[in-house]
């Protein structure tokens, strides 16, 4: 995925109190979707130090943090063995550079992760393909944000564009809203987030 060698330097130090804290808002508005999902598997996306993750495990039955980053998920990897998790694993993986036949679930989510994703067609696709008949594909992310001027990142999703990508794709039943707006939020310009939900 773009930018792992960034991720692998900086993941002792993430968990700031403003990643915190984006990290929760996203994640109540992931539960919104996460309905009767308590026997359902769900996997956290470019799950980072799986702070998102973390605030979700008990509306599912098991879930799989997965990232690129070999650091980030040696993170996750202590926080569930501090807490004594059962429902919870780490994989780290890289879906752009090889397919996972066997991988399946009911939910993915991905919370400010498509930013970071040069060929977003590519990956949820991919994604579209381990979801199971019914599954939900969940993102967060910025809006699309002109004031933000990216070398490495997009500039945040324009969601009508987004949703047209994934109902190629065959995602169906898409809805999505902005749910917050904060200052400083997106490489020090004020923005806001959307939640969307799909199905497959």
């Amino acid at each position: 995925m773009g930018n792992t060698d960034k991720f692998e330097m900086i993941a002792g130090m993430y968990d700031t109190p403003e990643r915190i804290h984006i990290a929760k808002v996203s994640s109540d508005a992931i539960r919104e979707y996460a309905v009767d999902a308590k026997d359902k598997n769900a996997i956290d996306f470019g799950c980072g130090t799986g702070l998102v993750g973390m605030n979700l495990l008990n509306e599912f039955n098991s879930i799989l943090f997965l990232d690129t980053s070999q650091n980030m998920i040696n993170q996750v990897e202590k926080k569930i063995s501090d807490l004594n998790l059962r429902h919870a694993d780490t994989l780290c993986f890289d879906f752009e550079q090889e397919g996972l036949s066997d991988l399946r679930a009911d939910y993915i989510f991905m919370a400010q992760v498509l930013l970071h994703i040069p060929d977003v067609e590519f990956v949820l696709a991919r994604l579209f393909d381990v979801l199971n008949d019914g599954g939900h594909l969940l993102i967060v992310d910025f809006d699309k944000n002109e004031k933000v001027v990216p070398d490495i990142v997009h500039n945040g999703f324009n969601q009508a564009e987004l949703t047209d990508m994934m109902i190629k794709i065959g995602y169906r039943l898409i809805q999505s809203k902005t749910f917050y707006t904060g200052s400083k939020l997106f490489m020090g310009q004020d923005a806001s987030m959307f939640v969307l939900d799909s199905r497959k």
